[in-house]
């Protein structure tokens, strides 16, 4: 008959405890005090005769075993030389993951761990399965962080010459990138580590400049006066992407009037009654009023001119924040008049506190109406749609404050010098207030941009810097980008978003550590001179010297002769090196032109935090498509952020800080932080939910170790009950097999493509479901218990032992695989304790799961599961008490179920069928009906099984009838088995094994 399979859908059970088989406790515990029974001096004369099982393999590694063991692993088993194996390997199938680059200002921390760790789990998947792994480390090395954390080491700074800068940053970049990166080789990250990318190669950094090249030479870069995000506390422009928003910043808002100066036509009539008229205006950065150059309204919206009760001044502001502003300003308003904004058009009013500057009216679609006053203060050199305005109305964009964030000359000795977050604001607030403009002063606590590396607020400042314009180039990113895998696919949302609202990329900083922007500067006029004859030479210069030259070679050797008498100049020497560098987003996000190989240069794979969806992903994207007009990668993975285990930012403060080498080697105190060895941070890795926020602390790791602790023993009992078997020469084809044993091979099959799949999605966690799942009710609670008996006390090559061997050295291939990429150490450290293991063998260089079709097989689970519910029936029955104290008698109608259980138990009793072993009892009876001379008091259990075959072809529900007897025989003094004629003497089966041996 053709069995067509069904899915599984019985809870299996393992034995109940006092069912547990006795051999292995009985063998480790000492004899009772006083003399032993002859029962038990029996026992010892026949334990020598069990095959108990044997392994050198431990359960567990306490303390500092672990860590140590696993740093021999990795020496004995090759860990460093694996990468460059594997790249050495015939094939055409490839998997490119690009590392994107962690920044190098500082020790490895648990960010790191969760990246590169499940880096490392994709890539030893994808070489397992036979791929040619492409995977480069490398480190982001220019950058703000990294000069003020090198500068820092010094107590003077002042007079620091820019190659003195680089230098002392280059040297701290170098220690950070050797402390990561031996942690990272502790961790098991499989790479060429002596071959990384770093960006102040000066490979990589011609490189860079030669996408410079090629987004200059297409116009993508270009050089304006504009307001950027400016970082006083880092004296440099940054991008969107290097801000951080505090949620509770908090402002000194101020209410305040722009006394009216010139009527709008429209309005003449209706404020010509009002003595005195103003608009009120409502900010969070006083410091920018000195910059005013306008007002803007929203033309569609409704204002109103309304007359203040407590003073009788008239006040124009839009309609609906009528009432609210009155609240605030602890008056009534009354309404004289109504009109449209456009009606305020040709209007002005004087500024509050610069005599005779005008400040006209202006439309603008940027003015909301969900707070303030519906009238916005425009500051055109503090403000990006500020500047848009000012920039169609051609108004002055003069900049009052400098790069340290003080007010300049300018801005008029009662400001000049002063911080205008600080002093500098409160001066302005007290301006207002001597001119009478000020109507209220309140806290106001908002989301402000802070610099992320100073954490300290920036502002916003008009100055000349260079751009790439996105707007020409989001739009092909952005058809681009929806053609890419997403995980989580809501993370191309977030990308897509972020891209539409980038007009601009601000990529020149004000340091000196980075690549420069190969572009000079008229030392009169001050005029920049840049073209692709200058790009080039420097280029040729970057790649023989490095960006150094910039600063150490003159001038005349960096600027062409040619180049200079073409604008005008005879003399190079009127030139002076521009002392701009590129945005670090620019260095890493150009890695792909470095790093990737072949004509199409593009990775399977990125995989990096959250925040590089506005970062490294969003850089990496932009210039990829700004010079070919393609993706750098098909796949993006998406992680969330490290947190503690309540949820909570890890800070010293709090200390609640997890240092990965901690959790490796242990605290100074083991008992508070013991050592756990770097598989437990794979697996915390690998079971945690990434693609959310990810816990971490001293509950999880624990739990981490406790669950390794538990696939550990599961892998010991495999290990010990193979030591007299080699697949090659003692294997039993599965068509000779047990069912119970074909069935294991049946759901092997089952889970090895359910795991395949797992991976294959980045689904780390359901590997780690589907293990734990399968070792522990599959394996240890269901299989194991049933086979015991079998491996223990049959002949020792019988076939029938044999069988459950085959299955069990299947199972141990297919588990140790299956948890490889995760757990490597443990994979090789199982390896290194096959008994029947070739020398060089190991569990990476011998590839992925290797199943066989013929192990599942149509109708296997109808036999297994309907015998299981039977066994359930009867475990059920006698909760608590030793399954083998009894026997069992199964009644079922003639039929199919019948027919499915006679494959397993031929004749009517038996104690060591198939069946019975499935029973766990120490003989099992198999009837068509009851019989006459049962007893009516003994307990029958009802039961029902549905069996479907064929596809659903064949659909038929049997009842069967589960009875329980004591067992009749004694116990036989080898087995444990109530299967022997006498208490002193053995059963039939054990007899003849032992007359073998």
């Amino acid at each position: 008959m053709l069995w067509a399979r069904r899915a599984p859908s019985l809870a299996r059970r393992g034995a109940p405890a006092g069912a547990a088989w006795g051999w292995a406790r009985s063998a480790a515990s000492g004899a009772n005090s006083g003399q032993p029974s002859p029962e038990r001096r029996a026992d010892s004369k026949y334990r020598e005769t069990v095959l108990l099982p044997r392994s050198g393999f431990p359960a567990q590694l306490p303390g500092r075993l672990q860590p140590e063991a696993e740093v021999e692993l990795q020496q004995k088993c090759g860990f460093s030389e694996l990468y460059s194996w594997q790249r050495q390997r015939n094939t055409k199938n490839e998997f490119c993951l690009h590392d994107g680059p962690p920044y190098a200002n500082g020790d490895p921390h648990v960010g790191h761990a969760l990246n590169k760790i499940l880096k490392d789990i994709t890539n030893r998947f994808h070489m397992m399965r036979g791929y040619k792994v492409h995977y480069v480390p490398g480190w982001d090395c220019h950058g703000l962080p990294i000069e003020l954390k090198a500068l820092s080491e010094l107590k003077e700074t002042q007079n620091l010459s820019p190659m003195e800068i680089r230098q002392r940053a280059k040297e701290f970049a170098e220690r950070a990138i050797e402390k990561q990166k031996s942690a990272f080789i502790r961790w098991g990250i499989m790479a060429d580590w002596a071959n990384c990318y770093h960006t102040f190669d000066r490979k990589y950094e011609a490189k860079q400049l030669s996408i410079f090249h090629k987004m200059y030479d297409k116009g993508y870069i270009y050089q304006d006066y504009k307001p950027v995000f400016w970082s006083p506390s880092a004296n440099t422009a940054l991008a969107e992407a290097e801000l951080e928003y505090n949620q509770q910043h908090v402002s000194r808002s101020v209410y305040i009037k722009f006394p009216l100066l010139k009527l709008p036509p429209k309005l003449a009539s209706v404020i010509a009654g009002c003595s005195t008229v103003s608009l009120l205006i409502w900010t969070t950065q006083p410091w920018t009023i000195p910059a005013n150059q306008a007002i803007c309204y929203m033309p569609d919206s409704d204002y109103s001119i309304v007359k203040c009760a407590n003073t009788g001044e008239c006040y124009i502001l839009a309609a609906n924040r009528v009432e609210s502003t009155a609240a605030i300003l602890d008056t009534q308003f009354e309404v004289i008049s109504t009109c449209k904004g456009v009606d305020l058009e040709n209007g002005s009013c004087a500024h509050p506190t610069i005599p005779g500057r005008e400040s006209p009216f202006l439309p603008a679609n940027h003015v909301t109406m969900a707070k303030g006053t519906g009238l916005v203060h425009t500051a055109p050199a503090h403000g990006m749609e500020d500047y848009s305005v000012a920039s169609h109305h051609q108004l002055p964009m003069d900049c009052l404050v400098d790069e340290g964030g003080f007010f300049t000359e300018a801005a008029g000795p009662e400001l000049q010098n002063k911080a205008v977050l600080e002093e500098g604001n409160e001066a302005v607030i007290q301006m207002l207030q001597a001119a009478k403009s000020l109507l209220k002063e309140e806290k106001c606590v908002h989301s402000y941009p802070y610099d992320w590396r100073t954490k300290k607020p920036v502002i916003i400042r008009a100055s000349k810097q260079w751009f790439v314009n996105t707007a020409n180039i989001k739009v092909t990113a952005q058809e681009l980008l929806k053609k890419v895998k997403f995980i989580p696919a809501s993370a191309v949302n977030r990308m897509l978003e972020m891209l539409d609202r980038r007009t601009y990329w601000c990529i020149s900083r004000q340091k000196s550590w980075g690549v420069p922007i190969p572009v000079f500067c008229h030392k009169t006029t001050g005029e920049s001179l840049i073209n692709s004859e200058i790009i080039e030479n420097v280029i040729k210069i970057v790649e023989q010297h490095g960006s150094d030259a910039w600063w150490t070679l003159p001038v005349e050797q960096l600027l062409p002769r040619k180049v200079a008498a073409k604008v005008g100049s005879h003399d190079v020497l009127d030139y002076v090196q521009g002392q701009d560098v590129l945005d670090i987003w620019f260095d890493s996000g150009t890695s792909w032109a470095h790093v990737l190989e072949g004509a199409d240069q593009r990775a399977d794979l990125y995989l990096e935090g959250k925040d590089q969806l506005g970062g490294w992903f969003q850089s990496s994207l932009l210039t990829s498509v700004a010079t070919r007009k393609k993706a750098p990668y098909k796949t993006l993975v998406v992680h969330g952020f490290t947190l503690g285990e309540k949820g909570e930012k890890m800070s010293k403060s709090i200390g609640n800080v997890v240092d990965p080498d901690v959790v490796i080697n242990g605290g100074q105190d083991h008992s508070k932080e013991p050592p756990y060895g770097a598989d437990v941070l794979r697996w915390w890795v690998a079971e945690s939910n990434v693609f959310t926020e990810v816990l971490i602390g001293p509950a999880v790791l624990s739990a981490a170790k406790d669950d390794i602790n538990k696939l550990r023993n599961t892998l010991r009992f495999m290990l010990g009950n193979m030591a007299d078997f080699n697949p090659e020469t003692d294997s039993i084809p599965s068509s000779e097999m047990y069912v119970i044993d074909q069935y294991m091979l049946h759901l092997l099959q089952d889970y090895a493509k359910k795991v395949t799949e797992a991976y294959k999605e980045y689904d780390y966690g359901k590997v780690i479901r589907l293990l734990q799942a399968f070792h522990t009710r599959d394996l240890s609670n269901f299989y194991f218990s049933i086979i015991k008996d079998r491996l223990y006390c049959e002949e020792e090559k019988d076939p029938k032992r044999r069988s459950c061997q085959t299955a069990l050295a299947e199972a141990l291939d297919v588990v140790v695989r299956s948890f490889a990429p995760i757990l490597p150490h443990l994979a090789e450290e199982v390896f290194q304790f096959l008994p029947y293991k070739k020398e060089s063998e190991s569990v990476f260089r011998s590839g992925w799961i290797n199943t066989s079709s013929v192990w599942k097989k149509p109708g296997l689970e109808e036999v297994v599961e309907a015998a299981c519910a039977m066994r359930d029936s009867f475990l059920g029955s006698i909760a608590g008490k030793n399954a083998l104290e009894h026997e069992v008698v199964i009644v079922i109608d003639p039929g199919l179920l019948f027919e499915l259980m006679e494959t397993l138990q031929s004749e009517e009793s038996s104690s060591v069928s198939q069946l019975n072993e499935i029973m766990m009892a120490s003989q099992t009876t198999l009837l068509s009906e009851l019989p006459i001379e049962m007893a009516t008091d003994e307990k029958i259990i009802k039961g029902t099984f549905l069996i479907n075959l064929e596809g659903g072809d064949i659909r038929e529900e049997s009842s069967y009838k589960v009875i329980v007897l004591p067992a009749a025989k004694a116990k036989c003094l080898r087995c444990r088995k109530y299967t022997a004629d006498s208490p002193l003497s053995l059963c039939p089966r054990c007899t003849e094994v032992i007359a073998g041996k």
